[in-house]
C-alpha cells in the first residue's frame, strides 16, 4: 500500500468556476476502468504548461507544446491512460490529431483547442477508435464536481488516486485551487512520469501564470525521484479560468505571491503523492542537502543518493548499511568536496564525521529510524548557504513485479 497516503474524498475536491470534467470506460486497453478523460475550460482561461526534457517524447506532448504556442485559445484537455503513444512517428502524431479532431467537432471547437495527453505502454499504436468512442460518454457526465473521478480516469500503475484543493483570499474574493496527478513508476526530474493537471478560477495574466508554472514545477515535480528514469509523456498543466471576481494577478504584487506559493504547495502535495505511491513503496524518503556552494551541487548529492538501488533497497529492508550513502556522497561530482567536514544524519541521528563514523553512533540507532515508514536523509556539506530537498521512496520486491508485468 502507498506510505501514508489514501485517495481524497470526493469532497474534498472543490470545484473551480469554469472546469468541467467528464470520464469514460473507453477499453483503450482494459475493460471495466476509466481510461478517457475530458476537461472543458471556459472561454478566456488561461492555459501554461511544461513537459518532459526526454527527446524521445510522445506525439501528444509534442502536439500540446505546438497548440500552446498557437495562443489558439485552449478550451478542453483531452486524456487517455493504458497507452502512451510515444515511440509511434508520424503516425503517432496522426492519431493524436484524430482525437483532438474528434473532440472539437463534438465541442463545436477547433482541433488547436484541445490539449490531448496519453500515459501507459510505449511503443505501441493509439487505438484512436476506442479513445474516440469514449467520447460522447465523457462529455455526457462533464460535471464541475468531478475531480475525484477524473482523477481515477488518468491513473496506470498508480493504487490511489491523487488530488488536493487550497483556497485563499485575494483582493477580497475566494480563490478556489484544485489539481490531480497521476504517477508510480519511471519518475525522475524533468519531469516524472506523471501527469499534473491545477485549475483555478483566480484571474491572472498569461505571463504570471507562466511565472508560476516555472517556480511550482521546480519546487515540487521536479524534486521526486522513484527510479530514475524520465518519461516520453510528462505533463503538467495550469489552468485559470478568471472566474474568481478578483483583479486580475501579474507579476510581483502580494496577491501573486500568494497564489503563486498556494499553487505550488498543491504541486507539492501532488508530487509528494507520487512518491508515496511509487511502485511498490514501503519508506518515504526526504533527502535534505544543505551547506553547498550553490542549489546545484546539492541536486548532485541528492539525487546521487535518492537513484542509488543500493540505498534505496537498504532502506526497504531497515538495513542501517549507511556506508552505501557515503559512497554516493562521493562519486555525485561534487569538485573538491572535503569528506573530512561534511556530516551525514539519518533522521536526528549523527551518522557520520569527520570523514567516518560517529563516535557515538551506534547500529541500533539507525536501525530504529529505518523501520519508520518516512525518514529524513540530511548531510551538511560544510561548504556553503545553498540548500535543496529531494523526495523519493526504497525499491521493494514489488517494484520489480510490477514493471516486470506491466503490460499484460
Amino acid at each position: 500500500m502507498p506510505v501514508k497516503l489514501n485517495s481524497p474524498e470526493a469532497a474534498s475536491l472543490l470545484p473551480v468556476k469554469g472546469v468541467q470534467l467528464g470520464f469514460a470506460e473507453a477499453h483503450v486497453r482494459k475493460p471495466n476502468r476509466k481510461d478517457v478523460l475530458v476537461m472543458t475550460l471556459v472561454e478566456g482561461s488561461k492555459v501554461a504548461g511544461v513537459f518532459t526534457l526526454n527527446q524521445f517524447c510522445a506525439a501528444p506532448v509534442i502536439l500540446c507544446k505546438d497548440f500552446i504556442a498557437q495562443k489558439s485559445g485552449i478550451r478542453a484537455l483531452l486524456v487517455n491512460t493504458g497507452n502512451a503513444n510515444a515511440g509511434t512517428g508520424e503516425e503517432g502524431l496522426n492519431r493524436a490529431k484524430q482525437t483532438c479532431v474528434a473532440l472539437a467537432g463534438l465541442l463545436n471547437l477547433q482541433a488547436n483547442q484541445i490539449l490531448p495527453f496519453s500515459t501507459g505502454v510505449i511503443l505501441e499504436p493509439l487505438p484512436v477508435d476506442k479513445v474516440v468512442a469514449g467520447l460522447p460518454a465523457a462529455i455526457a457526465n462533464l460535471k464541475e464536481d468531478n475531480w475525484l473521478n477524473a482523477a481515477e480516469a488518468i491513473m496506470t500503475t498508480d493504487i490511489v488516486a491523487k488530488g488536493t484543493s487550497r483556497q485563499i483570499q485575494l483582493g477580497g474574493k475566494t480563490v478556489t485551487i484544485t489539481g490531480i496527478s497521476k504517477g508510480s513508476g519511471m519518475i525522475h526530474p524533468n519531469m516524472a512520469t506523471m501527469l499534473g493537471y491545477i485549475a483555478t478560477d483566480a484571474a491572472v495574466s498569461q505571463s504570471a501564470l507562466e511565472s508560476i508554472i516555472q517556480y511550482a514545477v521546480n519546487k515540487s515535480f521536479n524534486c521526486i525521484t522513484v527510479d530514475g528514469d524520465t518519461s516520453t509523456n510528462d505533463s503538467l498543466i495550469l489552468m485559470a479560468t478568471n472566474l474568481a471576481g478578483n483583479t486580475e494577478i501579474n507579476e510581483g504584487s502580494s496577491d501573486f505571491i500568494a497564489l503563486r506559493d498556494a499553487m505550488s504547495d498543491v504541486a507539492i502535495e501532488l508530487a509528494q503523492a507520487i512518491v508515496r505511491d511509487g511502485e511498490g513503496a514501503t519508506k518515504f524518503m526526504t533527502v535534505k542537502i544543505e551547506g553547498g556552494r550553490d542549489e546545484a551541487e546539492c541536486r548532485k548529492v541528492a539525487y546521487a543518493i535518492a537513484h542509488s538501488p543500493l540505498i534505496k533497497t537498504a532502506f526497504f529492508a531497515s538495513d542501517p548499511n549507511l556506508g552505501r550513502i557515503l559512497a554516493a556522497i562521493g562519486y555525485a561530482g561534487v569538485d573538491n568536496l572535503d569528506v573530512n567536514a561534511l556530516k551525514l544524519y539519518l533522521g536526528d541521528v549523527l551518522v557520520a564525521e569527520n570523514g567516518g563514523r560517529a563516535a557515538a553512533y551506534l547500529e541500533e540507532q539507525g536501525s530504529a529510524v529505518m523501520k519508520e515508514p518516512e525518514i529524513l536523509v540530511r548531510v551538511d556539506l560544510a561548504r556553503g548557504n545553498a540548500s535543496c530537498t529531494v523526495w523519493t521512496c526504497d525499491f521493494s520486491y514489488d517494484y520489480v513485479k510490477i514493471n516486470a508485468d506491466y503490460r499484460s
